[in-house]
């Protein structure tokens, strides 16, 4: 593993975090906003670490694939309650507030997405 700024990266991350940014602000309901969102939030996260780490996809995958599984396994807890931050709608936005299976396995698409965008690049270089 190693530091390297990355700018292909950086760059869809920034973009990513735009859309996820519109969607939390402007959809309040239906798929787009509880499924496809929690998708990508998992690309986002991924190319958030990509564009600062430089290290094998995979590892990266794996890595995001356990924050998200984390966090959602602790929404059947009373975890923001616990940080205080049962009131706090960025949080609540962010960490989420009720455990879902559905948000499972958006999580678990994205990062086969992930992977096998990651295969393809590699295969064509």
């Amino acid at each position: 593993m190693k530091f390297q700024c990355n700018k292909n990266y950086s760059i869809a991350a920034i973009v990513l975090f735009i859309v996820e940014a519109f969607i939390a602000t402007f959809l309040k309901d239906g798929f787009i906003r509880h499924t496809f969102g929690d998708y990508l939030v998992v690309i986002l996260l991924y190319c958030m670490f990509k564009s600062v780490i430089k290290t094998k996809p995979f590892y990266i995958a794996i890595a995001v694939f356990i924050i998200a599984y984390g966090i959602e396994f602790l929404q059947l807890t009373h975890f923001l309650e616990v940080l205080k931050l049962q009131n706090n709608t960025v949080a609540k936005i962010i960490l989420g507030s009720t455990f879902s299976i559905q948000d499972l396995i958006a999580y678990t698409l994205g990062i086969i997405t992930i992977l096998i965008f990651e295969h393809k690049i590699q295969n064509n270089a």
